[in-house]
């Protein structure tokens, strides 16, 4: 049967590199291990089996050799196995929000300083963030074992090494507090926060998941462990902790920002960010196929800040 055309994914960030469908063989041979995960479906397609973690974990290898130039990435079992292309459609979103305080211009380089609040094992957002961009990052991590598994990643990729800088948050009960320096400045946070509100709310979750994919096992591909899936308040708590915390780093900080994954979420965070006397916010729409989700953005900055901000750091 003839192969057919890779189709195009329509509704991911103009710039990022999976529109196509993924084209496994090209990938295979960045990464041969993905190889043995291939096979032919009932329609003549090429595919791999997308309930399988290790399937999964070996294209994510294989996409982030090919397109990113990451040489090594691994992570524990268990641990959150992230979706290559809805990740970079965050970093691209993140550069047209810099891009419009910028003259429509997206700054570049290590001069850029991003913040990645609770990056895990898979340090996924600095190492596209920084492949694409040349963004400088400080990722930061309350799990012992995600920052080592983060660690061992730099280690065996030089060229990152030196431009991604990993933190610990001592104080679980804090977020921005204990990471952000009295003298350091970021261009943008980003976070993708535990959704869930407690362990039997992510494990529901996780059922209605398998079940809506026509999976065997509760158990998704995906992952994931407690920290990365739920705490105290849920997503709403979390994001609405983080607002409070921003406040003390008006000035530190251009662009405040958290994925938002529950759309009923919006209004009582948006009206916290009144409280705090925010200058300015936005809800950045994404989508990746049916799947629709957006992210939260909030500046203290007012407009003659902002334009020194992008003239001092930017040009």
């Amino acid at each position: 049967m003839a192969k057919a055309n890779p189709q195009e994914k329509p509704t991911l960030h103009s710039r990022n590199y999976h529109h196509l469908s993924y084209d496994l063989e090209a990938l295979a041979k960045s990464f041969p291990g993905l190889a043995v995960h291939i096979f032919t479906n009932s329609f003549g397609n090429q595919t791999i089996d997308f309930a399988d973690p290790n399937a999964v974990k070996a294209l994510n290898k294989a996409l982030l050799i090919h397109f990113y130039q990451v040489d090594f990435w691994d992570i524990p079992e268990g641990f959150l196995i992230p979706p290559i292309p809805g990740r970079a459609d965050y970093i691209h979103y993140l550069a047209d929000l810099l891009a419009s305080k910028n003259q429509g211009k997206v700054p570049k380089g290590t001069k850029v300083q991003a913040l990645d609040i609770g990056t895990g094992a898979n340090l996924i957002y600095p190492l596209i963030g920084n492949s694409v961009y040349s963004w400088s990052f400080v990722a930061a991590e309350i799990e012992e074992p995600a920052l080592k598994n983060a660690q061992e990643i730099l280690a065996k990729n030089p060229a990152f090494n030196k431009k991604i800088n990993l933190r610990k948050q001592e104080n679980e009960t804090k977020i921005f507090q204990g990471i952000i320096q009295h003298d350091e400045y970021f261009d943008l946070t980003l976070c993708n926060p535990p959704f869930h509100s407690s362990a039997q709310e992510a494990k529901q979750g996780s059922q209605r998941k398998a079940k809506n994919l026509n999976l065997k096992s509760n158990e998704l591909n995906f992952g994931g462990q407690s920290h990365e899936l739920w705490c105290k308040g849920g997503e709403l708590e979390f994001v609405g902790q983080m607002i409070q915390e921003s406040a003390h780093f008006k000035n530190q900080c251009f662009w405040f920002t958290s994925l938002i994954s529950k759309e009923a979420n919006l209004k009582p965070l948006t009206n916290r960010l009144k409280q705090v006397a925010v200058s300015e916010y936005e809800i950045i729409e994404m989508a990746q196929g049916n799947k629709k989700s957006r992210f939260l953005a909030w500046t203290y900055l007012n407009s003659k800040q902002q334009e020194n901000w992008s003239k001092f750091r930017w040009k």
